[in-house]
């Protein structure tokens, strides 16, 4: 029994031969020229710019409706998905390369038969070293005053000598102990912090002193001195940390945010950047990506902009390519798959 995997986003020959040996059932089709090139590693989506010919998009599409998966969503469109799955009857799984590639199958809007006849599955897990460093980083940015050190600085200024915070010393919510926020859990564990968490069910995760229900937010909030959200982008998270959140926080407490832009309500955030409650945000991704030239947040001096670009790493293609193949395998011994969608929440 083989499986036939199109590759349809650009992956580079290396890792198609990675997946080839260590699943050696997958027929792996790939041609490369048919797929935009990267401008930079992991660029799934590849160079914007570049187009195929006509007779090159016949040929790109009939690759993929003769296949049984996918590696990768075509052109990392939402729409070029919906178009293969009504296409392919056979078609059985698709890959999608971000963690948080729930929404675009979301965005295909796909019908509730074809949710439950394609298996989705994501990238999920791939990221959490890398973004928790990130998060870590923002945790200690906040802590040691980077704003005022970047400031007196560029002033020349060697002001009087002040107190920083400890990490070891903090209280640190991390909202989300998926792949991502137990690895951030963790980490600051280690460096002595005491972590509360959140999630809607009960769990025991390693170095988190305490695990709360998201209802619970607002309780907690004034006990903490950061909060690191590591949350997909679900109707159950859009603007989970609002107005009412950040007034309920330590004033000047540390706000990191490596998960998804709508969790944060960024006009809520931007006030309270204002009005001292928060002092510090290092933020990885936003509610709209690129971020707008006229946002307030580019100019905010205690504000740290990342254009999303925190998950990258020099071994991510390869992780990505190792839970192919992981997948593949499981696919074909019917065994359930890692990181499937919930198709309800879209995560």
């Amino acid at each position: 029994m083989s499986l036939r995997v199109v590759v349809a986003a650009p992956v580079s020959e290396v890792d198609c031969a990675r997946v080839r040996a260590l699943e050696p059932r997958v027929d792996l089709v790939v041609d490369h020229a048919l797929l935009p090139p990267m401008r930079w590693p992991a660029d799934f989506g590849g160079d914007p710019s570049w187009r195929r010919t006509p007779e090159q998009q016949r040929a790109y599409e009939a690759a993929i409706d003769s296949a049984d998966a996918l590696y990768g969503i075509p052109d990392a469109d939402p729409s070029a998905l919906a178009r293969a799955v009504r296409a392919n009857p056979r078609l059985r799984w698709v890959h999608t390369m971000a963690a948080g590639g729930g929404a675009q199958v979301k965005a295909a809007g796909l019908t509730a038969d074809e949710l439950d006849r394609v298996a989705f599955t994501t990238s999920a897990g791939v990221h959490g070293g890398p973004l928790a460093e990130f998060a870590v980083f923002g945790v200690f940015a906040g802590a040691k005053d980077l704003p005022r050190l970047n400031r007196q600085q560029r002033a020349r200024e060697w002001s009087g000598r002040w107190t920083m915070r400890q990490v070891s010393e903090l209280t640190v919510l991390v909202l989300g102990l998926g792949g991502i926020g137990r690895v951030v859990a963790e980490k600051l564990h280690a460096l002595g912090a005491k972590v509360i968490g959140t999630s809607r069910r009960e769990v025991d995760v390693a170095g988190v002193a305490e695990v709360v229900h998201p209802d619970r937010l607002r309780e907690v909030a004034s006990l903490v001195d950061a909060v690191v959200a590591t949350l997909p982008g679900t109707s159950a998270t859009e603007h989970l940390l609002d107005s009412w959140f950040f007034a309920a926080l330590r004033p000047g407490a540390t706000v990191v945010n490596v998960g998804r832009g709508s969790v944060i309500d960024e006009t809520a955030l931007i006030d309270a950047l204002g009005s001292g409650q928060v002092g510090f945000a290092a933020l990885d991704v936003f509610e709209t990506e690129p971020l707008p030239a006229d946002s307030p947040l580019w100019t905010h001096e205690n504000v740290l902009v990342s254009p999303h670009t925190a998950a990258l790493s020099a071994a991510e293609e390869r992780r990505i390519a190792e839970l192919v193949a992981a997948n593949a395998t499981r696919l074909l011994d019917g065994v359930d798959l890692l990181n499937r969608v919930d198709t309800v929440e879209f995560y």
